[in-house]
């Protein structure tokens, strides 16, 4: 069977139009933290490429959709690595200038070349971009927050299989040639379509995990707020803002800011082992427990289905650890006495702003990272993080 372009070109729209409808849609219906709006932004990248392709192939003289298409191809993988950065809490301003830079330079590359450039023009203004920011991405997803997701594992494979794909693709294009059959049949359109294709659908079904994870779905969010109940949370948005104010105020009186992290990591496997009814009660005990023995002026959030971030003023980070001592020893107190006897891995991190710096972002990160590391240490189930 011989395959033409248009009709491949088309083939690989309509899969990654649908994907992306889907990615996009479900965005719309979820309290998003920031990294699916991002990976949506992606996925609509991706979408206007597969189109503009769709147009260059159906009309071959026309070289602006070679414009749209390489530059939005750019735009769409950039931002496949922002929705990673943002996933794991890490700074979007300079790496969100260095995508936007990227693509605007994919696109002269072809404006600037015209009619005369030919179906290649600016290719390698495309393929190396595209080479270092799924690289980038790749290596986004074996750190922070995603390296303990098998399903950022995935994605990041995703990603690092789109990286080389581009290595071998540029080195062909520079030794030999579009023009050659070497080209073609390893690293041409209709190869690159079909691998668009797969890609495409491994990395929806990874990103909506991993959103998943992060934002339920509207109307099944429990009601956040100050509230006496004990399992009152604030929602993430909410927790970010107080914890920027707070770190303004803070920082003009040289006062210690002090975000605690609190895991708890291997809820999967005793649902597993012991039952869903077992991780459940463990899993509330866990959240009330927090609360209850949380100091009384901190403020909390939801840090994921598996996380608590507390915020609050402190004197000194012996007292910050005293109170997250405190929390570690009255969880395993709690947990102790939930039937079936089982005692899941507990990390709790501390960031202070000392140390840190009152950026709030980057004092919740500091703590994750630090009760990630505490979840799988022998020596310590409270750590301090460090300045990274």
């Amino acid at each position: 069977m011989i395959l033409d372009v248009l009709s491949v070109q088309a083939i690989t729209a309509l899969v990654v139009n649908v994907s992306g409808i889907l990615f996009i849609t479900e965005t719309l219906l979820r309290r998003d933290e920031g990294a699916g709006r991002v990976w949506s932004l992606g996925f609509l990248a991706a979408m206007l490429t597969t189109l503009a392709y769709v147009v260059w192939a159906q009309y071959p003289d026309a070289w602006w959709p070679i414009a749209i298409g390489n530059a939005t191809f750019v735009a769409g993988t950039g931002c496949m690595w922002l929705g990673c950065r943002r996933f794991n809490g890490r700074r979007m301003l300079w790496s969100s200038v260095l995508v936007a830079a990227a693509a605007l330079a994919a696109f002269g590359a072809v404006w600037g070349a015209g009619a005369d450039g030919g179906d290649w023009a600016g290719a390698l203004w495309m393929f190396v971009p595209l080479v270092a920011f799924s690289g980038a991405g790749a290596f986004e997803c074996m750190r922070g927050s995603m390296r303990i997701s098998g399903t950022a594992w995935v994605l990041g494979g995703v990603l690092a299989l789109e990286s080389v794909f581009f290595v071998v693709r540029t080195a062909i294009f520079l030794a030999a040639g579009a023009d050659s059959e070497v080209f073609g049949a390893l690293v041409g359109t209709i190869p690159t379509s079909f691998l668009t294709v797969i890609l495409t659908i491994v990395a929806v079904v990874a990103t909506s995990v991993l959103r998943a994870t992060r934002t339920p779905v509207r109307g099944y969010l429990r009601t956040p707020g100050f509230g006496p109940e004990p399992e009152g949370f604030l929602e993430r948005g909410s927790f970010d803002a107080a914890l920027t104010a707070l770190c303004g105020r803070a920082e003009r009186r040289s006062e210690l800011v002090a975000v605690t992290a609190v895991r708890i990591d291997d809820l999967d496997q005793i649902s597993g082992a012991f039952g869903s009814d077992v991780a459940r009660d463990i899993s509330d005990t866990w959240r009330t427990g927090v609360r209850l023995h949380a100091p009384s002026n901190a403020f909390i959030a939801e840090d994921g289905p598996t996380g608590l971030l507390l915020a609050t003023l402190t004197t000194s980070a012996s007292e910050a650890r005293r109170q997250a001592a405190v929390i570690y020893r009255g969880l395993f107190d709690d947990l102790g006495l939930v039937d079936g006897g089982v005692i899941p891995v507990l990390g709790i991190g501390v960031a202070l702003s000392d140390v840190t710096g009152y950026e709030a972002s980057r004092l919740s990160r500091v703590a994750r990272d630090a009760a990630m590391r505490a979840a799988v240490s022998i020596e310590s189930s409270v750590l301090i993080g460090g300045a990274d």
